[in-house]
């Protein structure tokens, strides 16, 4: 088939621009549902600080899937989201639908697009005796000498990620289930930079007002560790700083709005490079639905 046969319909871009509100609409206009591209918002109970937006959807009447997937001390990989991703996606499929893929998750989204190649890999303990003696610097360099290429560098932000790295690159190539075909409609939310800027900030205050601060307070209440918020991103990592007393209200909005605004160009270019590695992202402003509608009328 060629490009006019679309069976999806991604909608991607930085944190704030106004995803959710663009893949809703079109979710309406084309009678279909959503599947959240999120790496967080697969946690129940994490909805400020992820920005699930589930009142939009209920709102608007539209379904979307992959969000509330498990409880926060649950693990929820890249290839735990491609599998859950290729089943809903079958699924639609089989119900006459052109799913609407939406989120801001980059490795997600690529592991879908790209279809990378992954298998389910178990703990293997003999390779963890060995590996627990070394320091980070020699995990690090076994790591990429097995894998030169790595597509996620947050391996390398704990002992634990690096660790379970070199068990995935280390494991013997296998056969893989075979994979639905792809054929996405790529459409990228951008605004400028001070829209941006102005942007996080309000959708910042917002989550505040919302009680952000009081839903990391009941993840820790209900025995959620430090160390584990830090790695649910910016938002946990800050607030957690602020309830053991490390920084001041004011001091964890203004470090939030700088650190927000800092990832959002780091999602820009992890999006820039998809298009260098052949992914095609149409681009429009965050105010232009009746374009983006048009676009993906014809395009369909």
């Amino acid at each position: 088939m060629g490009e006019n046969h679309r069976n999806l319909i991604v909608i991607l871009g930085p944190t704030a621009t106004g995803k959710t509100a663009v893949a809703v609409r079109l979710a309406k206009q084309v009678g279909t549902e959503i599947i959240s591209a999120d790496s967080r918002q697969v946690y129940r109970g994490m909805d400020i600080g992820t920005g699930k937006d589930l009142d939009e959807y209920r709102r608007a009447g539209v379904v979307c899937h992959l969000i509330d997937l498990l409880d926060p001390a649950g693990e929820f990989s890249v290839y735990d989201y491609q599998q859950a991703f290729f089943s809903r996606f079958g699924e639609m499929r089989e119900r006459g639908l052109i799913p609407v893929m939406s989120g801001g998750s980059g490795l997600y989204i690529e592991s879908v697009l790209r279809n990378y190649r992954m298998a389910e890999v178990p703990e293997n303990h003999l390779l963890r005796r060995e590996l627990m003696p070394l320091g980070m610097d020699e995990l690090k360099a076994i790591l990429l000498e097995l894998k030169p290429v790595l597509h996620n560098k947050t391996d390398f932000t704990d002992r634990e990620r690096i660790i379970r790295a070199i068990e995935i690159a280390s494991r013997p190539p296998e056969d893989t289930p075979e994979r639905p075909e792809i054929r996405p409609l790529v459409i990228g939310i951008s605004c400028g930079r001070e829209e941006l800027r102005k942007k996080i900030g309000e959708r910042l205050r917002k989550r505040m007002d919302s009680g952000m601060i009081e839903e990391v307070q009941g993840l820790v209440n209900a025995g959620i560790g430090w160390e584990r918020l830090d790695r649910f991103g910016l938002e946990y990592r800050c607030t957690g700083l602020y309830l053991r007393g490390e920084m001041t209200r004011s001091e964890l909005i203004d470090t939030l709005e700088i650190r927000i605004r800092r990832f959002a160009k780091r999602q820009m270019t992890w999006f820039r490079r998809m298009e260098r590695l052949g992914i095609r992202i149409r681009w429009f402003n965050s105010g232009e639905y009746e374009n983006i509608s048009e676009y993906v009328r014809n395009s369909l």
